[in-house]
């Protein structure tokens, strides 16, 4: 599947949206049980850009970017990843977005173990029947600073390390989109700097785009946007984000709902 997305600038400078959500709603449940997660969501994630979604416990990060990325189905309204619409898509082409333009960056490392850390980014493509792009792979590699360390199995790397294999697993294939869920969770302060300094720069040097969920105000600092959520709404959003004014909102938001 191709999806069209591109970092470079439009002719009036603004970029266009590697992801999208129109009127998005996700209900769990119905009668007593009925949970509304997202509740009429609009937004869109600029291609080349590295956004941060943040909300209190509850708020609707991790279904927001489940629906987005094509994990889960939304209620209503529309989903887009580049041009393609999700909502027009059956299971298999489902399954080939989400292969071919969408990575994925999860708290747990989910590496095999059998597999050198060259053979775990490859996968993917491996699986797909598709030869990556020896360049691209040579610019992603480089960037996670892995080049000596491609020959090692994941038990044979720190925390740090198998989170950047992972990450290099998720830009291998040059997706429209990388959506990352609490990367930095299982990771110390040091490694998860790490982590957040390489997806910074796959944004920056590579051109790539991150969407990343966080409750970490730090880690959202290594953002260009952080998006705010809460009672399943979008209610705001930074630009330029710190860590303090990031916390600052946070605390505001919590009093608030």
């Amino acid at each position: 599947m191709t999806v069209t997305s591109s970092a470079a600038l439009r002719a009036d400078g603004t970029r266009p949206a590697a992801a999208r959500a129109e009127h998005l709603s996700k209900v769990y449940g119905s009668g007593e049980t009925r949970v509304t997660a997202l509740d009429d969501v609009t937004v869109a994630f600029a291609a080349g850009e590295f956004t941060a979604i943040m909300g209190p416990s509850g708020s609707g990060k991790s279904t927001l970017m489940h629906t987005m990325a094509g994990l889960d189905s939304a209620t209503s309204g529309e989903v887009w990843v580049g041009d393609t619409a999700l909502s027009g898509l059956k299971d298999k082409g489902l399954t080939a977005l989400r292969r071919d333009a969408v990575g994925f960056v999860f708290q747990q490392f989910n590496l095999l173990p059998t597999l050198t850390a060259g053979e775990n980014i490859t996968l993917p493509l491996d699986i797909a029947g598709r030869k990556a792009d020896p360049d691209w792979l040579a610019q992603v590699v480089a960037a996670v600073g892995l080049q000596d360390r491609l020959g090692h199995r994941p038990t044979e790397l720190s925390g740090g390390q198998q989170q950047r294999v992972a990450c290099a697993r998720a830009l291998a294939s040059r997706p429209a989109v990388v959506f990352a869920d609490e990367p930095t969770g299982n990771l110390d302060s040091r490694a998860g700097a790490e982590v957040l300094a390489f997806l910074q720069r796959s944004v920056r040097e590579l051109g790539q785009t991150v969407v990343m969920v966080t409750h970490d105000p730090v880690a959202a600092s290594y953002a260009d946007r952080v998006v705010f959520l809460a009672d399943g709404r979008l209610v705001g959003e930074l630009r330029e984000p710190t860590a303090a004014s990031v916390l600052d909102r946070i605390k505001l938001l919590e009093r608030e709902h």
